[in-house]
């Protein structure tokens, strides 16, 4: 019995034990257990979901593989390196609903394979994390041929991580965020690659105790993302601004909104970020893409983060340097930190958001049963 399964192109890898997902995202799945330091550079475009209602059904799974194949595009169109290890130009004018059309057959075909496997030896019940990465193989690629819609799947793979998982409690303190603004925004950040998580490793010397989570700025003062994240926070409106009216009352709510960083400003657009987005219209809780000031966070009441794993998460405490240029020093504990805490627990908006998407959670979620 296992916790944790590998698929390339369908096929379990034979181990008997499985390292984390980390270690696949950090080195190429070729090399994942006879790593050199030539070997070491990850190619790919991926994703991760989860399973939810007791592993009966995928988390946005539709929204996934569309995320996805726009990724592969991406890297494909503009960012070679991080899809076949190597900078060639991949010629491609393919439009975005064949990427839909291939990603989605080559993910669902791995998937018919690994699922009734994973039901049948993992251990115990519970939800499933699943990470889905796609690399380039040039070894199918010869000369400078164009790539057409009937290539695209040949010289794909698919590698499947399949993992337990508990999904933390939403509100508990516990749970709660620890934030650190540490360095600057990462590049390509509309695809979602898995070289970014050898790209972020010096970052780590920056990592206060404590703190579960790591955001991007590029001056120190407007906030982007989180390195796993996309980063909200509930404010205030400024003084100067004329307040529209909700169509709800959430007491004071008016006299609020949500902000987050747009993509233009280079953050990834994430599931859970899409989904607050299209809560906060229908049930009208004001919404901004803008940037959240480091500078005017006396107006911030409460913030979240959001990935598609833990879903929302309430954040207790955000650190920052009192200096931008602090962060060239080598160790966290040279730098002098500033602090914003918020309150136990979150927010009468935050709580709002979270169980409205976990409502839509059971609306949009995939069966599972689909693949067995």
């Amino acid at each position: 019995m296992a916790s944790r399964f590998l698929f390339t192109n369908g096929v379990i890898s034979q181990i008997s034990d499985t390292p984390p997902v980390s270690s696949l995202l950090e080195s190429h799945p070729v090399h994942f257990f006879s790593l050199s330091p030539s070997e070491s550079i990850v190619a790919g475009a991926y994703t991760t979901t989860r399973t939810h209602n007791n592993a009966s059904s995928l988390l946005f799974w539709e929204r996934h593989l569309q995320r996805l194949a726009e990724s592969t595009r991406i890297l494909f169109n503009s960012k070679p390196g991080f899809l076949f290890k190597s900078d060639k130009p991949m010629p491609s004018l393919l439009p975005l609903s064949v990427w839909d059309s291939v990603i989605q057959s080559l993910v669902h075909d791995s998937m018919n394979k690994a699922i009734p496997i994973v039901n049948c030896e993992r251990k115990g019940s519970g939800e499933l994390a699943i990470t889905t990465l796609v690399c380039g193989n040039l070894e199918k690629l010869s000369g400078n041929e164009n790539v057409e819609e009937e290539r695209i799947s040949q010289i794909l793979d698919v590698y499947l991580h399949v993992g337990s998982y508990v999904p933390p409690v939403f509100g508990v303190r516990e749970n709660c965020a620890n934030l650190a603004v540490v360095g600057p925004g990462r590049d390509v950040a509309m695809a979602k690659y898995s070289d970014w998580y050898r790209l972020r490793k010096p970052l780590e010397k920056l990592r206060p105790d404590l703190v579960t989570e790591l955001l991007l700025s590029n001056d120190g003062d407007q906030i982007l993302e989180g390195c796993i994240t996309n980063f909200f926070v509930v404010c205030q409106k400024d003084s100067r601004e004329v307040e529209a009216k909700s169509r709800l009352d959430y007491g004071s709510m008016p006299s609020l909104e949500v902000q987050t960083a747009p993509l233009s400003d280079g953050v990834l657009p994430g599931i859970i970020r899409q989904l607050v987005i299209e809560v906060c219209s229908s049930m009208g809780i004001p919404f901004r893409e803008v940037a959240p000031s480091w500078s005017k966070r006396d107006l911030w009441e409460d913030a979240f983060i959001t990935n598609s794993l833990r879903v929302m998460q309430h954040v207790e405490t955000i650190q920052a340097p009192s200096s931008w240029e602090q962060l060239k020093l080598n160790n966290w504990k040279e730098v002098l930190w500033e602090e914003k805490r918020f309150k136990d627990g979150p927010g009468m908006i935050t709580a709002a958001i979270q169980k409205e998407i976990m409502k839509r959670a059971s609306f949009e979620g995939f069966p599972v049963s689909n693949f067995i």
